[in-house]
């Protein structure tokens, strides 16, 4: 069997890392992941998915605020690791630690590199309109993301999927290709290919500012921010200066002349005129201070909302 140490923190890693302790061809000598966090109104330290995951299978649990010491250093080497594999970690590795294990670092990785290097790869996939994505295995080195490929597995992006209902399918793509990749690596079955530079693109994380919508933007644009935003940080606009998160819309090919923002009804159903004279159909949605609704309730409630324009300042 071969030992590995594994990296890896948010949910997307836990497919990965339950393949290799499942399998008989590796051993998971430690998991590393980043510390526990506060989470909630009491913020109540939580730990992380794959600690969560090591945990009930006995295996040792790691969690440095930094590689970069001598104690990390020599913890790591300690193991004498034939491979470390990394999934979504969060963290750089420096040089010495990308040195210990006999075959290399492996990063299973959540775009098709070079394009969407750095974080949030699949909500940025999502945001931006790709038609297709998928997941790329690489050899780490001291970059981002900058390594040599290995093994790609590509898929298509619904049109109305969000980044929440993508980063569930990618994950669950992992373990066969970083199999596939451990054992191609171990047989010396597989090339690896260097990056195109010219190619290569890098996103950031996402953040609670970048959720507010431009109604200006034409529909598509806008229905693939929704999506992009979804589970976190959710798209955000104002409905009579009250926070209005909009969690689900609908492409349509209605016209309109309406200003941007305009909202108006046909039956229950609720639309909004954007950019362009697009108009994009809203079907699930929260006003500030009450609970997520359908568009049928939204209406009920606010019998007044044909005519408003959301995100009016003032």
């Amino acid at each position: 069997m071969k030992s590995v140490i594994f990296m890896g923190t948010p949910d997307f890693a836990v497919p990965a890392l339950e393949c290799l302790i499942k399998s008989d061809e590796y051993d998971v000598k430690l998991v590393v992941s980043q510390t526990d966090k506060p989470q909630g109104r009491h913020q109540e330290l939580v730990a992380p998915p794959v600690k969560q995951l090591a945990l009930q299978y006995d295996i040792e649990v790691y969690q440095p605020k930094t590689l970069k010491t001598d104690e990390a250093f020599e913890k790591l080497a300690s193991y004498k690791p034939d491979f470390i594999v990394v999934a979504a970690y969060g963290k750089i590795l420096p040089q010495r630690v990308l040195d210990i294990p006999v075959y290399g670092c492996v990063n299973l990785h959540g775009s098709l590199l070079p394009k969407y290097r750095g974080a949030a790869p699949i909500q940025w996939c999502v945001i931006n309109g790709e038609k297709k994505t998928g997941l790329t295995t690489m050899m780490m080195d001291a970059g981002l993301d900058t390594g040599d490929m290995l093994l790609v597995s590509e898929t298509e992006i619904g049109e109305n999927e969000t980044a929440g209902e993508l980063f569930d399918r990618l994950a669950m793509m992992g373990p066969d290709l970083l199999l596939r990749t451990l054992s191609g690596i171990t047989a010396g079955e597989i090339v690896p290919v260097q990056q195109k530079e010219e190619d290569a693109t890098y996103v950031s994380v996402l953040s609670k500012e970048m959720a507010l919508i431009d109604w200006k933007n034409d529909a598509q644009t806008i229905h693939n921010k929704v999506r992009g935003m979804a589970p976190w940080p959710i798209a955000k606009t104002t409905f009579n200066a009250k926070l209005l998160k909009i969690y689900s819309t609908l492409m349509t090919r209605k016209k309109t002349d309406k200003a941007p923002g305009s909202v108006f009804s046909e039956g229950d159903k609720l639309f909004v005129a954007c950019g362009g004279g697009t108009v994009i159909e809203i079907t699930e949605l929260q006003l500030e201070g009450a609970k997520k609704m359908l568009p049928p309730d939204f209406l009920r409630g606010h019998q007044s909302a044909n005519g408003t324009i959301l995100g009016k300042q003032g």
